[in-house]
């Protein structure tokens, strides 16, 4: 199921515990559930308005929510909250500039374990990147989530290089082109 804007915020509350049950397992935890969930909510609620943003749920048989995709355009000029500034960081403004701005971002890809090893991950970022501006889409990871870097690998997705120097706990994958 397609989502566009605001009109997410209908299955807000099922992401938000779908998110909760990914997000704090490992290699995410420890976190606190409460908190991860109202955390999620809040930016999920801002995040919808960004322009050309979008989302892609799935579902299972039974209606319940499988995994999901969010993302939109990456705007100038590039955020300096959450990790972002590590970003910069690592690339250097010119590189975030050319590399990064402007293409379509992956904020959250998301699925539950009883849905791991079907293809979904592969079919969710295929299916929210498949519309991205000139074929061009980003996103950052933590380096400890050794499945998560390794899928993202296995799509085919590469690393950018990172300045001499640049120390830090992020990944930044850029789509194949």
């Amino acid at each position: 199921m397609r989502h566009f804007g605001p009109d997410v915020l209908t299955v807000a509350d099922e992401l938000t515990d779908a998110y909760v049950e990914i997000f704090t397992a490992p290699p995410w935890e420890p976190r606190d559930a409460e908190e991860t969930g109202k955390e999620f909510r809040e930016r999920l609620e801002a995040d919808v308005r960004r322009p050309g943003f979008r989302a892609l749920v799935a579902r299972s048989a039974d209606g319940g929510v499988d995994g999901f995709v969010t993302g939109w355009i990456t705007r100038a000029p590039f955020r300096t909250d959450r990790a972002y500034p590590k970003v910069v960081a690592a690339l250097g403004a010119d590189r975030v500039d050319r590399l990064l701005v402007g293409a379509f971002e992956i904020d959250e890809l998301g699925v539950r374990e009883r849905a791991r090893g079907t293809g979904l991950g592969r079919r969710l970022l295929s299916g929210i990147t498949a519309a991205a501006p000139g074929g061009r889409a980003w996103l950052m990871t933590w380096d400890q989530a050794h499945d998560t870097l390794a899928f993202y690998r296995q799509c085919g997705w590469r690393e950018p290089e990172f300045l001499p120097g640049a120390d830090t706990d992020i990944v930044v994958f850029l789509s194949p082109v």
